[in-house]
């Protein structure tokens, strides 16, 4: 029983983690960029930038240690990881991968 709470929880913790990576991606693409190429404030790039690039390698962390510890399949960590790549991607796969878990 205890596994399975614990199972549950990490699993909420990759959606989190998902989830705030996804909204970092979308704020470096579709404001931090315009900012620097569009008004030329490079600045927005560098911290949003750093932000979302720790953000994403904790993702994968996340998503290594979840597959090695069986949570998840590693099917379903490459698509959570494919998705992560694509704006948009983490909502769905928070939506539909990780909804039953």
């Amino acid at each position: 029983m205890a596994k399975i709470v614990r199972l549950k929880m990490n699993i909420s913790k990759l959606k989190l983690l998902s989830s705030i990576e996804g909204t970092s991606w979308l704020l470096l693409l579709f404001i931090a960029m315009p900012l620097k190429y569009v008004w030329a404030y490079p600045l927005a790039v560098k911290y949003i930038g750093m932000a979302h690039g720790i953000l994403f390698v904790g993702l994968v962390y996340m998503i290594s240690v979840m597959v090695e510890k069986q949570a998840i399949s590693k099917g379903v960590g490459a698509k959570i990881f494919i998705a992560s790549l694509i704006p948009f991607g983490t909502y769905y796969t928070n939506k539909t991968l990780l909804s039953d878990a």
